[in-house]
């Protein structure tokens, strides 16, 4: 295995298959059910992305609060700026985009910060679904904002909901 390969595998959630791709460098991207690009059979690995797949199930579960995970993200110096301010926001919470864009000292660039927001490459570790709108609205989540609610309600309440399952969700 090369730094340059990238190797993937998919893992059965509550929110559906996601499908983790990442290198010798750390996890790449999180893409939810047809979402993201094809992979390579021969570059299927689940033993590599082992750690990733049980802080996901402990998340799920309600036993995590924050990722340890190595990542290797890809994005232009903003956009980096932008997940870094995520990876600061705390468990259960949620934060405005006008409330990054003033933190970031770019209160003008609202617009910009949705749009790194929504090209977080590996949501839920990167906890994109924690920015909402001015108004308390959900906003734009690229899993569906069934699955953005479904994980803010996971963190409010420290546990799954009761039933927690993709039918209930209307996600299938």
């Amino acid at each position: 295995m090369t730094a340059m390969t990238t190797h993937w595998t998919i893992h059965e959630t509550p929110l559906g298959a996601l499908t983790l791709r990442g290198g010798a460098r750390g996890l790449t991207a999180l893409s939810f059910p047809g979402r993201g690009e094809p992979c390579d059979e021969d570059a299927r690995a689940p033993e590599m992305f082992a750690d990733a797949v049980r802080q996901l199930d402990e998340y799920f579960a309600g036993e995590r609060r924050r990722f340890e995970l190595e990542l290797d993200l890809h994005g232009t110096p903003f956009q980096r700026s932008v997940w870094e301010r995520l990876l600061t926001i705390d468990y259960g919470t949620t934060v405005t985009y006008g409330a990054i864009a003033r933190e970031l000292g770019r209160p003008e660039r609202v617009r910009a910060i949705g749009a790194a927001v929504g090209r977080t490459p590996v949501p839920i570790i990167v906890p994109c679904h924690r920015v909402i709108g001015a108004d308390g609205s959900l906003t734009g989540y690229g899993g569906g904002l069934q699955r953005k609610q479904a994980l803010l309600d996971l963190e409010r309440s420290g546990a799954p909901p009761q039933g927690w399952t993709l039918r209930q969700l209307a996600l299938i």
